[in-house]
């Protein structure tokens, strides 16, 4: 049963003949005469009792009027619906994002977003990077905050690109190198984070590429407590150098990791081909809005979290 055999029915019933009909719903007279029939074929009953130019309900039409009537106008309200959707006055948001990073890159653009769209449900998720591309291929969130590069599953759009810096105790011989290798701390025991984070797939990967195998001393999902133990002297650590720089520690000191391919490249994945809600496509454009040219040159000092700040405050205009 299609939506159109139910229309032009119901016109006919409204307008009182077929020809008024088909100037309602702007088709032809034998469109809508076709439309009937099929209608009435497809039921197995007669809806019309038709005499001369008259017609008027059989008890199926009546029957089949009522419910049609019923039918169509969910239809308007389904339509009605959407359009508030695509206005994005309502709608849900499945957002994952990762724990490192976040605070930075994400929070200044969850308040513009909550404030331009503040009837958006928006259903937060927090976990490692390769959780959350787990959970995107599921269908529980619609868009996640990863690290580049992903497998062909996705889509993404980048969001920032920031060096890793090395974080080393104090006391360390290296300590006053403004940067590093990778070779040059092979003999240190390493303080990564907990699987799943998908900075240390990028730090294991360029150890492989180097032939070094690090002993691990300890992981952890705090920022805090692995700065913390580098102070303590247990290891060396390694993070974006926005996020190191928004811990100073007089313990720790910070050297540029100059190896190359180890990037902390934050993007926001999709599953490929995935059907993206009016939600999501609003948050993706709100982040290139904000969130374009926010990446810094090695040589700039000016912290990262201050231009975000500025970004969304001018875009708030």
């Amino acid at each position: 049963m299609e939506l159109r055999t139910l229309r032009a029915f119901v016109e006919v019933v409204r307008q009182g003949g077929f020809s008024q009909a088909a100037k309602a719903i702007l088709a032809t007279q034998s469109t809508v005469s076709k439309a009937v029939k099929q209608l009435e074929d497809e039921l197995g009953l007669p809806l019309l009792d038709r005499i001369g130019h008259a017609s008027r309900l059989t008890a199926a039409g009546e029957i089949v009027y009522r419910r049609a009537v019923v039918i169509l106008a969910e239809r308007e309200d389904l339509v009605s619906e959407l359009g508030e959707l695509r206005g994005l006055s309502r709608g849900t948001l499945r957002l994952g994002l990762p724990p490192l990073g976040s605070n930075i890159l994400f929070a200044p653009l969850f308040a513009l977003y909550r404030q331009r769209f503040p009837g958006v449900d928006i259903r937060l998720h927090q976990h490692g990077s390769r959780k959350l591309e787990e959970m995107v291929l599921t269908g529980e969130v619609d868009l996640a905050g990863s690290l580049l590069p992903v497998p062909g599953d996705f889509e993404w759009q980048s969001v920032h690109r920031e060096p890793l810096v090395a974080l080393l105790p104090a006391a360390h011989p290296l300590a006053g190198a403004g940067r590093v290798e990778l070779g040059d701390l092979a003999a240190d025991p390493f303080l990564l984070f907990q699987e799943g984070f998908a900075i240390d797939t990028v730090l294991s990967e360029a150890c492989e590429r180097r032939g070094i195998t690090p002993h691990v001393a300890a992981r952890s999902a705090q920022v805090d407590f692995l700065v913390e133990l580098v102070a303590a002297g247990m290891g060396v650590g390694f993070l974006p150098r926005m996020i190191a720089e928004q811990r100073p520690h007089p313990g720790v000191a910070r050297a540029l990791l100059d190896e190359p391919d180890t990037d902390w490249h934050m993007a926001l994945v999709w599953r490929r081909g995935g059907y993206q809600s009016h939600a999501a496509r609003a948050w993706l454009a709100l982040s290139r809005e904000v969130l374009a040219g926010a990446a810094l040159p090695a040589e700039d000092t000016y912290p990262l979290h201050a231009r975000l700040a500025g970004a969304g405050g001018h875009a708030t205009q």
